[in-house]
């Protein structure tokens, strides 16, 4: 299983990675922080740009917050640095 932490900004525009900052994958969605929308939208983005089942990526701390720590299974750490650009030294 991958831990990753991710900054999520919501109601953007559209939904896209922005990119790395630092150790932190930069997040926009659609949706408004309100009633957790937010973060479901961010687990369906991530899964349908990961190419996996939606309940394969869970958030396992920062439910509440723009900062989120997330599980994703059923992806190798490989696929998943060239599918979000990680760096290397992370």
């Amino acid at each position: 299983m991958l831990k990753i932490t991710v900054q999520i900004t919501a109601n953007a525009s559209r939904d896209e990675i922005v990119g790395w900052k630092g150790d932190r994958l930069k997040i926009k969605v659609k949706a408004p922080a309100v009633g957790g929308k937010a973060n479901e939208n961010l687990l369906r983005f991530l899964a349908e740009k990961l190419d996996i089942h939606r309940r394969k990526i869970t958030i396992e701390t920062g439910e509440k917050s723009k900062t989120k720590v997330l599980n994703i299974g059923a992806i190798d750490e490989a696929a998943f640095r060239m599918i979000t650009g990680m760096p290397d030294d992370i």
